[in-house]
């Protein structure tokens, strides 16, 4: 070191974290004080001490800790131990990783030496890698005592970011939290305020909440301050405006002169020869016993030397068999120029040299690759594109390689996913054919046809071939030949792929131009015995030496008592990898230690290479004439702008990077600007190298496009003049042109963030991430880094392989502290930190790792992590403004302006009733028990009801007089048994069935208001009995009438569990009442006295119970009457529930009104027998048919597929007329679509789908019905929705939704829509609330469970101006009116409704409206297994409960796709992210989902979720 100046000394002992191991205190205080001797100030790895430095300043930062389900905790098996292999990946396969985790494991395969670390070395400079990144590849910064006190000693611990203490105790407590997991169709868990024993605060949350505690701290966490807000905006195609960033007018901006053209120096002139071939056929013939090639096995020992007389023979053989021996229908099979594919393992060199010069002997052009092992390697589909894009036909292999290969059942190798057919030919010596002693090859002279095709997979993970020419071939040996001084007959090891890359160029091409001998090293022994390259250094007397970072590093840590080596003979080691930023510590630890066994420290010769290129440039030994090497310490923050600073203030934020030495002979170099026009750099800015030489590759073969971008780049001046009459070559390296003309590379165009303006390094930020304790963490150093765009920017990921035996605690606080240091290093975000079992990262061929396999999987959900922190509150900064509320324009303003535009306002209404039918008919049928009577006494034997079960049998029937005798008996027993007089309240909790319907029209018999309630599920007492209970309390049952079953089941001790049984009302069962008359029917004094109560709970949870007069009943079977024309010789089907709403009515009213017949289908038979409904429809030729939508689903899902062996049964759908399907809530289009496709098959018209709409104050608004025009669909503006406003777009347009309307207006009812805050009427097309007035509006609540208050005038609005005598119901739901081109029955054109959804449901975010459908449905599609999804929001953070249906291992590759999604199409930032089991979130009868029941079951940590994730 001493030939260098005095800074670069201190320079060199900058990084001093040493390795891994178990050194003492003592004796590295002492190890370190003489090594240091000469530079007296003591100074820490710097990269180590950044990150020590970044954490302490966060030390205050409470971060919640995700919560696992106990079973995810398993991690998946490791495979044995192996030393630490190269990884940490940036994009190339061999970059290095720290060294390291190695004291943790011995090494199995060689039991008797002791676990590697060396005592001896861990003292030892790491070396100035001064760099952020790196404070070595293998920097422990934590590993050594005195570098890592600050890390790992106990009084660091304050500075970690601690996991909140309800955290440890909560996972265990989480395993007895197991609850049943409620039963789908029930109204699951019991509405707010009804929970007993659990203290509530004012929200409806129980305090205990663990939950509600970390979301507390999740809120503390976000209330940090975010980076600067921005200012400008970009227009998205719409007013959403995103922030576009504006450069920092302060950023650095290079400030040096334009570069000019670097000039290598001239091929030196001498008697090469005129091709490569030509210098085999020299060797082969004049020295044929010279040894050309050794390989070794995985022991070490040599196995084979191939002569050069061999080779040549060989080849020779090889050639004459491929071009003579191979037909194909007496066609010769090749043709000179064809691709032919080289399929050899890293272990044998020998076969893949013959194979590679036999195939340029026969003019063939060889595509080596490598051997795939399984049908799925990672990124073996794109080997299979590269393949296919050269035409290549036949691939050679080995004996041993063929008889390895994946076989199909025919004994053929199997055909790899994505491959083109391939003939596979063994080249073994006994498979080849000796050529005749006339036969010559045809040796020409090196041209510019394409001599071999090399591999190289981008960024993207598409994989290409980079063609070489011969006459590429022949310069790039010559000018190595040059640069490196090779001479005749010298030794080279080579550690690397000999495919390809340096490995290539050194090791089987420049090698035979200098009749070198070679000894190979294969990968498998360097895993076994990382000093095997030393060694055979060592006994060969090698004088070259060609390895990555990575081999050093793994030398180091294995040296330990190897008292006989000599590096001595060494004159050449070339550092192939010496552009990674990593490779500077690992040269001058490695130097370290080993000048003192010879090795001289000039002989250290990084270079920089690219497949594009070639050698860019290489340093020179300076016997050579190459000017000492230089070491430039760069600001970080300044090469995230581009530009170079070396004085940084920010001392802890620096790169330290080495020369990669000077341009290659022949070559012209220069440094052009990435983006955009090629136009040469400043001296101080990064930028691109370019070569123009005659050395570089020529195409991407087949690819003409791309080809032209880099192989025919034009660089130019400022003033746009090009600097040179010859195109240049791009390289893909990120560099500048130091002092001396000398080299300097500080990345990868492959592995370029580009973050807002800022440019990030993969590599860079791996090292950062290492230097966070690796020792202790990452398996081996195996890091992946790559971005993702999300909303317009790309996102840093950071994947990480944990070791097997790290607990949740230590990965979560790895985690925290890994954001922190990039934060403070880099000032950059990290979008999601995902980390995954030990050995499940994509592995590239040697070893290294697979990123663009590992992106994609990342972006398909199929990485599999086992702990994930995504941070999109603090990364994302671009999304739109929230939205300012602006002052309303008046109700008066908003008709005025609707006159002006020309819009009607938006009103509608069914048809008149007073047209349709006589009067005296509606009168006489006032009220239904008289309806009955009188049925009974005209039409005794008519049958009104037909029930069935799930064998598809009448399990009961009713005529008119059996229901009428019925309910007398019923009436009589309530008068007798429970002594009630009229007026009394009873409450009916019976199963689906005629017993309903008669204990129904027999209370009316007595006078007594009925109200129907969902028995309890018996398997699922603890959350069905409440409700049944609440409903009856409620309501005020002064009785209970029901079946002895359910009755026994009420006063079971299972029940008594959740409900006492002592505090029920009377309780009656109807099954054997005796036969009784009354002596006479109630008769109501006047129209309005109340007929029933209609209890439901609303998806939000709210228990609502509203009245109905006897006049209302009457009016609403009227107007189903009219508008499904139903008599009495119609038969309708009906699969609904019959407990509330207008499953209600049409179960129990409406054949008693109509004198239809219904065929009752119970919706649980369904889960029996799923197609009972549509068999019932078709057997019973039922023009209508109603259902609801979870009978629709479970049609479509169970289903699907049988439509043929349906059609066998004879089900045959094409007699219906309208399938309705009843709901409150906005139609669900996918599935009525995707339920009409799939059962047109059995004849079920295009047409006769539709949706109702009904809601609490109204239960039937709109009815298709059998007359009028079908319904309308119109797609709309989701994101106008979000501003309250509807905005009519084309079909297929982006961020359209499709609304369709609800059915048509009902006869008698007028609808109206009214702004929700002002209340005045709103034009056509304009979103509002929807407000109904009708006969049958139900005539108030009876009660509202939770918020009475809020609900007093959802009866009686009025409007704020224009018609302000009507009185109006606020249904609650927002949609919207608009005027059709279709013309209704009446004559008059066509108003559709269109519902947009419930304003109770809806969520403020951001100033704006989002309906939870639409963002369950981005969600649902991101991945696969989500099965069901549903959203509600918490103290402003958006929560997505999923329901994963897959394994729980994949639980958490959900959690960054559902972000992502909920980001790109909704603009808004997921808060916490919970993953359930199917079937948690609960729905009620009409296939709802109850998201508010799901929130307090989240806040009351009820759910038992797999994995929550809480998002920074």
């Amino acid at each position: 070191t001493a030939r260098k100046a005095p800074v670069d000394i201190l320079a060199c002992f900058q990084s001093h974290s040493g390795l891994s191991g178990d050194i003492t205190q003592k004796g590295y205080e002492k190890k370190r004080a003489k090594l240091l001797a000469r530079c007296v100030p003591l100074i820490q790895d710097v990269h180590t001490e950044a990150v020590q430095a970044a954490l302490a300043k966060y030390k205050e930062r409470k971060m919640p800790m995700p919560s696992k389900r106990r079973s995810v905790l398993t991690h998946a098996s490791v495979e044995a131990y192996t030393p630490p292999d190269t990884s940490s990946a940036s994009e190339d396969e061999g970059s290095l990783q720290r060294p390291g985790r190695l004291a943790s494991a011995p090494l199995q395969s060689r039991p008797s030496v002791e676990p590697w670390p060396d005592p001896a070395i861990q003292g030892s400079s790491t070396s100035s890698s001064a760099s952020s990144t790196s404070s070595h590849p293998g920097g422990q910064p934590a590993a050594t005592p005195s570098a890592a006190a600050a890390l790992a000693g106990p009084a660091a611990l304050a500075h970690l970011p601690s996991a909140p203490p309800d955290v440890t105790t909560g996972l265990v407590q989480h395993q007895h939290a197991y609850c049943e997991r409620p039963q789908m169709a029930s109204v699951r868990g019991v509405p707010r305020g009804c929970r007993g024993s659990v203290l509530e605060t004012a929200g409806g949350v129980p305090v205990n909440s663990r939950v509600s505690s970390k979301i507390q701290q999740l809120l503390n966490t976000l209330k940090r301050p975010k980076r600067p807000p921005l200012k400008e905006f970009f227009v998205d195609d719409f007013e959403e405006l995103l922030e576009v960033q504006q450069p920092d007018p302060n950023q650095p901006k290079p400030e040096g002169s334009q570069m000019v053209v670097l000039r290598g120096e001239p091929l030196a002139e001498g008697s090469w020869p005129p091709s490569l071939l030509a210098a085999l056929q020299q060797w082969g013939t004049t020295q044929p016993r010279a040894p050309c090639l050794t390989a070794l096995d995985t022991a070490g020992k040599a196995v084979y030397t191939l002569t050069y007389g061999k080779l040549w023979s060989r080849s020779l053989k090889l050639a004459y068999t491929l071009l003579n021996k191979l037909t194909n229908k007496n066609e010769p099979l090749l043709k000179p120029g064809d691709r032919v594919a080289l399929v050899f393992p890293n272990s044998d060199p020998v076969m893949f040299m013959v194979a590679f010069y036999g195939c340029l002997l026969a003019e063939l052009v060889p595509v080596p690759i490598e051997v795939p092992l399984t049908r799925k390697d990672a990124g073996s589909q794109q080997v299979g594109f590269l393949l296919g894009s050269c035409g290549v036909s036949l691939a050679l292999t080995t004996d041993a390689c063929q008889k390895g290969l994946p076989k199909a059942q025919t004994g053929e190798v199997v055909t790899f996913k994505g491959w083109p057919p391939l003939t596979w030919l063994v080249i073994d010596g006994k498979h080849l054919t000796k050529p005749p002693k006339d036969w010559h090859p045809a040796m020409q002279d090196a041209g510019p046809q394409t001599a071999y095709i090399e591999y190289k997979t981008s960024k993207e993970g598409s994989t290409v071939g980079v063609a070489v020419s011969h006459v590429s071939l022949l310069a790039q040996c010559q000018a190595l030949t040059q640069a490196c001084g090779y001479s005749e007959a010298e030794t080279l090891t080579n550690v690397l792929d000999f495919k390809r890359d340096a490995g290539l160029w050194h090791g089987v091409l420049t090698s035979i131009l200098n009749r070198l001998h070679v000894v190979s090293i294969p990968y498998a022994l360097m895993k076994a015995n990382p000093l095997s390259w030393i060694q055979k250094v060592c006994v060969y007397k090698a004088q070259a030496a060609l390895v990555k970072s990575r081999d050093m590093h793994w030398s180091l840590l294995a040296q330990r008592g190897q008292r006989d080596v000599s590096l001595s003979s060494l004159r050449l080691l070339i550092v192939a990898d010496g552009a990674n930023p990593w490779s500077i510590s690992s040269c001058d630890a490695f130097l370290n230690v080993f000048q003192a066994k010879g090795l001289r420290p000039e002989v250290i010769c990084p270079c920089a290479s690219s497949p594009e290129a070639l050698t860019v440039a290489i340093r020179r030994p300076p016997d050579l004439g190459g000017p000492p090497p230089r070491r430039a310490v760069l600001s970080m923050s300044g090469l995230s702008h581009g530009v170079i600073r070396v004085d940084a203030e920010e001392k802890l934020s620096v790169l330290t990077v080495q020369d990669v030495g000077q341009v290659m002979p022949g070559a012209n170099v220069c440094v052009v600007k990435v983006e955009g026009t090629p136009h040469l750099c400043k001296t101080d800015e990064v930028g691109e190298i370019c070569v123009d030489s005659s050395a570089t590759a020529t195409a991407y073969y087949g690819l003409l496009g791309i080809t032209k971008n880099v192989f025919e780049t034009v660089p130019v001046t400022a003033g746009g003049a090009p600097v040179s009459d010859r195109p240049f070559t791009r390289t893909g390296l990120l560099g500048f042109i130091g002092p001396d003309d000398l080299v300097f590379v500080v990345g990868k165009l492959d592995g370029l963030m580009v973050v807002g303006f800022r440019r990030h390094n993969a590599d860079d930020v791996v090292a950062t991430a290492l230097a966070v304790e690796p020792m202790k963490f990452v398996y081996r150093g195996r890091i992946a880094v790559f971005s993702v765009t999300v909303l317009h920017d790309d996102r840093i990921v950071l994947v990480a392989e944990q070791r097997p035996d790290a607990s949740e605690e230590d990965s979560f606080q790895w985690m925290s502290r890994v954001l922190q240091a990039i934060d403070s290093i880099h000032q950059v975000g990290v979008y999601c930190l995902a980390l995954v079992p030990a050995n499940t990262l994509p592995k590239a061929p040697l070893g290294g790792i697979h990123v663009s396999e590992a992106k994609q999987r990342f972006l398909e959900g199929m990485l599999h992590p086992c702990n994930v922190l995504m941070c999109p509150h603090a990364c994302v900064t671009n999304l739109p403004k929230p939205r300012q509320k602006q002052p309303e324009v008046g109700p008066a303003s908003m008709i005025v302006g609707n006159l002006v535009a020309g819009k009607r306002i938006a009103q509608a209404s069914g048809r008149e009733l007073s047209h349709l039918e006589d009067s005296e008919q509606a009168r006489k049928f006032l009220f239904l028990p008289d309806v009955l009577q009188w049925r009974a006494h005209t039409t005794p034997e008519h049958p009104l009801f037909l029930l069935l079960n799930a064998k598809g049998t009448v399990t009961s029937t009713a005529t008119c007089v059996q229901l009428h005798k019925k309910a007398e008996r019923v009436a009589a027993a309530l008068m007798e048994k429970a002594r009630l007089s009229s007026g009394a309240h009873v409450a009916l909790v019976y199963p689906p069935g005629v017993d309903l319907i008669a204990a129904f029209y027999g209370c009316l018999y007595c006078g007594c208001v009925p109200v129907t309630v969902r028995p309890p599920h018996p398997q699922n007492l603890a959350t069905t009995l409440p409700t049944v209970k609440m409903i009856v309390e409620v309501s005020k049952s002064a009785c209970v009438l029901t079946t002895q079953a359910i009755m026994r089941l009420l006063r079971s001790k299972e029940a008594a569990a959740t409900v006492d049984a002592r505090t029920w009302p009377t309780i009656l069962d109807t099954d054997d009442i005796p036969k009784k008359k009354v002596a006479s029917i109630f008769r109501p004094p006047s129209p309005d006295v109340l007929a029933y109560l209609d209890f439901s709970v609303s998806t939000t949870g709210i228990l609502a119970g509203v009245k109905m007069s006897h006049a209302a009943t009457s009016a609403l079977c009227r107007s189903i009457k009219l508008q499904c024309e139903l008599y009495p010789s119609r038969q309708i089907a009906i699969c609904l529930d019959p407990y509330c709403g207008l499953g209600f009515a049409l179960w129990c009213l409406c054949s008693v009104y109509s004198g239809h017949q219904s065929v009752l289908v119970p919706p649980p038979e369904l889960e029996t027998n799923v197609s009972l409904w549509l068999w019932a429809v078709s057997q019973y030729k039922a023009r209508v048919t109603f259902c609801s939508y979870s009978v629709m689903e479970m049609c479509a899902r169970g289903l699907g597929a049988q439509t043929a062996a349906l059609r066998m049964k004879g089900v045959n759908l094409s007699c219906v007329r309208t399938c309705m399907v009843v709901a409150e809530e906005r139609p669900r289009i996918a599935l009525t679509q995707s339920f009409s496709k799939l059962f047109r098959d059995l004849g079920l018209p295009a047409r006769a789908v539709s949706t109702t709409f009904g809601c609490r104050v109204n239960v039937a608004i709109c009815l298709q019905g059998t007359a009028g025009p079908d319904p309308t669909t119109v797609y709309v503006d989701m994101r106008a929705l979000r501003h309250d406003r509807v905005r009519l777009v084309e079909r297929g347009s982006p961020h359209s939704l499709p609304l369709t309307e609800s059915g048509k207006i009902l006869p008698g009812v007028k609808v109206i829509i009214a702004h929700t805050e002002t209340r005045g009427p709103l034009g056509d097309s304009h979103l509002g609330e929807i407000w109904v007035s009708s006969p049958h509006n139900a005539t108030g609540y009876y009660t509202v469970y939770g918020e009475e208050g809020l609900h007093a005038d959802h009866f009686s609005a009025r409007l704020s101006f224009g018609d302000t005598q009507t009185v109006w119901a606020r249904t609650g739901f927002l949609g919207f009116l608009r005027r059709t081109e279709l013309t209704d029955a009446s004559g008059e054109r066509h108003d559709a409704l269109y519902v947009v959804g419930s304003l109770d449901e809806t969520l403020e975010l951001r100033g704006m409206r989002y309906h939870p459908i639409d963002i369950e449905t981005s969600v649902i599609r991101a991945h696969r297994s989500i099965a069901e999804c549903a959203v509600f929001t918490w103290t402003n953070l958006l929560v997505v409960v999923v329901e994963l249906d897959g394994l729980e291992q994949d639980a958490l590759d959900l959690v960054a796709l559902v972000t992502n999604v909920v980001l790109e199409e909704h603009h808004l930032v997921v808060g916490v992210v919970v993953i359930v089991d199917p079937g948690v979130i609960p729905i009620n009868s009409r296939g709802e989902k109850q998201r508010m029941h799901l929130r307090d079951g989240f806040l009351a940590d009820q759910l038992d979720p797999i994995y929550v994730a809480y998002n920074m």
